[in-house]
């Protein structure tokens, strides 16, 4: 039999979508994009854009392969239940049990009746999954955490995604030198990344071992909060080649009065003061951020407050995500509702600025030698540095391959670089 996987939302759900491939594949089914007798979505619904996508890949799917083993699972079809009811799903799961995807088909396949198997409460153990090779990314995902218990008054996630759980500290270690193996580069992710702990062990402790395995070339964390940039933390990116430098830290307003109804735990001056610290340690480090904009009592006053911070910070990119008014959330309840109208209007300014700063960040580099990791290997490849900018060079270079470019210019976004008379490390 055949199957297709469908991914949206966060890296936490592509690598959940690389371990169901994985086992599908050693259970002998066969990948296929054209013709899945097997269809499998995995769902989001971080926003009311993203739960929107989810339901419309399902319906879309149902009617293309309309004999097809449906599976639909993550997310949104945890949220939402009553709406994925109606579209002849024929197995439902939330984001539990995902690591047995095959036993759930053969059960199917072998009584023909619906399963659904979605989490009655937030008290969950983490799922131990193993990923061997990634095949979809040259770069690797690990999860090595799940859930969250922050319930910031806009959030759907801790509700859907449970308590705070980790990854085992050796069994991660196991994984990541697995993965090593295939991949120079591994980003630890998670859907509260920075929370990390296992047997006494924090993240940066993991960073810290992980750094020993000498086929690992870079660590990337995918999103860290700010609280858990910590001193022992900044200790090991000061002292550790192998972090990249680049680091995503969620703002999400640029107003302490925002901040306090989002149930945010910091300030703006903790979080300027803790960018100058990173950036004392390596000046050259991207910072990249999510702004949600429109979130009630966001005021034009306020949203200025933003946009002006986001300048003084000098980001090298913001997600911008107009404010999701998510049934069950604390701010869905709020009065001073922003209209869709400014919303829209605010996103449109802030997208904006985003791309300038973005430029600007990139064009520092123009003159300099960079590594690149290629990921697409083309007659003209392209693939990422370390602190994440996008370079291409006109030239066919094998993906997994890190090469030293000089850059020569910009084109869009898009840094432009050459070969300098290096070795090439494969």
């Amino acid at each position: 039999m055949t199957f297709y996987i469908y991914t949206l939302g966060c890296k936490v759900n592509t690598y959940e979508s690389e371990v169901m491939q994985e086992k599908m594949l050693e259970h002998g089914f066969t990948y296929s994009k054209e013709n899945p007798t097997i269809i499998i979505v995995n769902t989001c619904t971080v926003t009311n854009v993203a739960d929107h996508k989810s339901i419309d890949m399902v319906y879309r799917f149902r009617k293309k392969h309309e004999n097809a083993i449906l599976v639909v699972c993550g997310c949104a079809s945890e949220n939402r239940e009553h709406i994925y009811g109606n579209y002849g799903i024929d197995i439902l799961l939330g984001n539990k049990d995902k690591s047995k995807i095959v036993d759930l088909i053969q059960e199917f396949i072998k009584t023909k009746k619906p399963i659904v198997e979605l989490n009655q409460t937030r008290e969950l153990p983490f799922e131990d999954m193993k990923v061997k090779q990634f095949t979809t990314h040259t770069r690797a995902f690990l999860k090595i955490q799940d859930g969250c218990n922050n319930f910031c008054s806009y959030c759907i996630i801790p509700h859907v995604r449970g308590v705070q759980r980790c990854k085992d500290f050796q069994l991660a270690l196991d994984e990541i030198k697995e993965l090593s193996k295939y991949h120079k580069e591994i980003v630890f992710t998670g859907i509260h990344t920075g929370s990390y702990e296992s047997n006494g062990y924090d993240l940066t402790d993991l960073i810290h071992e992980a750094s020993k395995i000498p086929d690992l070339k870079r660590i990337r964390i995918s999103s860290i909060e700010v609280t858990e940039i910590t001193d022992k933390f900044l200790k090991e990116f000061k002292e550790n080649p192998k972090i990249c430098p680049h680091f995503h830290i969620p703002l999400q307003a640029g107003s302490d009065e925002i901040l306090k109804k989002m149930k945010r735990k910091y300030n703006l001056s903790f979080f300027e003061n803790t960018i100058k610290k990173i950036r004392e340690i390596c000046p050259r480090v991207s910072i990249t951020t999510d702004i949600i904009v429109g979130h009630p009592y966001e005021t034009q006053e306020l949203f200025q407050k933003t946009v002006d911070f986001s300048k003084k910070i000098e980001f090298s990119k913001i997600h911008v995500f107009p404010f999701s008014k998510r049934n069950g959330t604390i701010a869905a309840a709020m009065t001073n509702q922003v209209n869709d109208v400014l919303k829209k209007q605010r996103s449109k300014e802030l997208c904006k600025l985003s791309e300038e700063l973005e430029i600007c960040y990139a064009k520092k580099f123009i003159g300099q030698t960079v590594e690149v990791l290629i990921e697409k290997e083309n007659d003209v490849s392209s693939g990422l540095t370390d602190n994440y900018l996008r370079v291409q060079v006109a030239k066919r270079i094998p993906n997994n391959t890190m090469v030293p470019l000089k850059i020569v210019g910009i084109d869009g976004k898009t840094l432009i670089g050459e070969e300098v008379k290096e070795t090439v490390s494969n």
